[in-house]
C-alpha cells in the first residue's frame, strides 16, 4: 500500500515540477526581463511563491521516508524528456503544451518547461530525484514493534 501511495505522490510531484515549475519560471523570467519589482506585481510574487512550494515539495520527498516511487516517477519523466531533447530537439519541443488552441496559462507553463528543459535544469532535477531510488533502505518498510515483542516472547522473557 505504501508503494501505491508513493506512485500517486510521484504523479503529483511530476505535475508540480512540470506545470508549476514551468509556469513559475516563465513568469519569473518575464519579471526579470522587464525589471518588475515583485512587490508591485502580484504575478511575479506568486511565481516566486510557487517556486518555493515546488522546492519544499521536492525537498520533502527527497529526504522523507516515503516510497521510492514518489521520486522514481518524476525522475523518469524528467530524464526521459531530457534524453529525447538530446536526441531530437524538435520532437522534445513538440511534447510541450504550446499550441494556439490551449489555454494561455498552460501555454506559458509550456514555454517555461522548454526553458527548463533546454537549460538542463530538468536533467539535473531528474538525477537528484533518481538517487533515492538506489538506496535499499527506501524500499524496505519500517520495522514494527510487533516483531520485537514476538521475539522476546519466544525467548521466555
Amino acid at each position: 500500500m505504501r508503494h501505491f501511495f508513493g506512485l500517486l505522490l510521484g504523479v503529483v510531484v511530476a505535475a508540480a515540477l512540470l506545470v508549476g515549475g514551468g509556469w513559475a519560471s516563465q513568469e519569473a523570467v518575464r519579471g526579470a526581463a522587464q525589471s518588475i519589482d515583485p512587490v508591485k506585481d502580484g504575478r511575479v510574487l506568486l511565481a516566486i511563491g510557487v517556486m518555493a512550494l515546488v522546492g519544499v515539495l521536492l525537498g520533502l520527498i527527497l529526504v522523507g521516508r516515503v516510497s521510492p516511487l514518489a521520486t522514481f516517477i518524476p525522475s523518469m519523466a524528467l530524464l526521459a524528456w531530457t534524453v529525447v531533447y538530446v536526441l531530437d530537439v524538435s520532437r522534445a519541443v513538440s511534447l510541450a503544451p504550446t499550441g494556439p488552441s490551449i489555454q494561455q496559462e498552460l501555454v506559458q507553463a509550456g514555454r517555461g518547461m522548454l526553458t527548463l528543459l533546454s537549460t538542463g535544469v530538468y536533467g539535473l532535477i531528474g538525477v537528484a530525484l533518481f538517487i533515492p531510488v538506489l538506496m535499499p533502505s527506501r524500499w524496505a518498510g519500517r520495522q514494527r514493534d510487533d516483531d520485537q515483542e514476538e521475539y522476546e516472547e519466544t525467548l521466555g522473557y
